[in-house]
């Protein structure tokens, strides 16, 4: 038996294959998946809590980074970035791009005070720029603390809606403090 051709069609389009009586007078084709466009540009947000600018060896640092400085080399460095001094509020700006007050995050998550703009809870609608990526065709995979959803939410009997995979990441790892890593797809 011959191995069957792969044929694809965008979705919404005219069924291209063959409907036959049996199976060998069929043709099948499935609906093409949304992919990133050939030569896509490879996207990696690096967030690094208690560490400047003078840290880092792509900046001009003395202090040897060889493996971020190869990263860097490759892409593009930004030196502008408003920073809010605490990890909840600065990965809300990052990973939304908008104001921490916009996003509930004025403060770390675990000082929230059910007030506007203090939350703890990034409004759905705000977006994540891993919607944006998905949308285009991207792979999504968040590596590390999340630490950006109340902290009543964070156990075994959810809810799960403001989870890392909860919010269009397709994976989530996350290192221990002991070193162990514990990934969900």
């Amino acid at each position: 038996m011959s191995q069957p051709s792969w044929r694809e069609y965008r979705p919404g389009a005219a069924f291209p294959g063959v409907i036959g009586r049996t199976t060998e007078e069929s043709q099948p084709a499935w609906p093409q998946p949304l992919r990133a466009t050939p030569g896509a540009p490879n996207v990696m947000f690096i967030v690094l809590d208690d560490t400047g600018y003078g840290q880092l060896g792509c900046y001009g640092s003395p202090i040897a980074t060889p493996n971020l400085d190869a990263l860097a080399e490759g892409g593009l460095l930004y030196n502008n970035m408003h920073t809010t001094a605490l990890c909840s509020p600065s990965r809300s700006c990052i990973i939304t791009g908008r104001n921490h007050h916009a996003n509930g995050m004025a403060g770390v998550t675990e000082m929230s005070t059910g007030f506007p703009g203090y939350n703890g809870q990034i409004p759905f609608e705000n977006g994540f720029v891993s919607e944006m990526l998905l949308q285009h065709g991207y792979n999504t995979y968040m590596v590390g603390k999340w630490h950006l959803m109340p902290s009543e939410q964070e156990s075994a009997a959810g809810p799960y809606d403001r989870w890392p995979l909860g919010v269009v990441f397709k994976c989530h790892a996350h290192i221990n403090s002991d070193a162990r890593v514990t990934a969900a797809w």
